[in-house]
């Protein structure tokens, strides 16, 4: 079998994890984050490109690239995920299963984070493990 080629994409302000809110987010940084993927990769026997970005549509142009080149994607939209069509039909666009990772449990937070954009149109949601929700969702999509 091919070696599993996963996306992992990081929205606005993930890149202050550790320093930003840490009773919500943790104190884990976005380098410790990708360091326990990238491990949780290697005992899977599968191939991991880990893209971050404060921009939407450096994120929808990222999506976009998975047509033909990745296996799955899994992507924590961050505060995107309430907010983006633009997102929403860059991942209904590619035929390649998505899946979307929250840190904190979205449904226990504000109203207005409650309401995912992507949340019908991925193979499916975690939220409120934390880190660990990566590296589940990297074990459903080689699995």
């Amino acid at each position: 079998m091919e070696q599993p080629n996963i996306l992992v994409i990081h929205g606005p302000n993930l890149n202050l994890l550790g320093k930003r809110e840490p009773d919500v987010y943790g104190k884990m940084t976005l380098d410790d984050i990708n360091n326990l993927i990238s491990d949780k990769a290697l005992n899977l026997n599968c191939y991991v490109d880990i893209f971050q970005s404060n921009h939407e549509g450096e994120i929808v142009e990222k999506i976009q690239t998975a047509q033909g080149k990745f296996h799955g994607v899994i992507i924590n939209p961050a505060a995107y995920t309430h907010t983006s069509v633009a997102i929403r039909d860059a991942v209904l666009a590619i035929d390649v299963p998505v899946i979307e990772v929250h840190l904190s449990n979205i449904y226990k937070r504000e109203p207005f984070r409650h309401k995912s954009m992507l949340c019908d149109v991925v193979k499916g949601q975690i939220c409120g493990l934390g880190a660990m929700g990566y590296c589940l969702a990297l074990e459903a999509m080689v699995t």
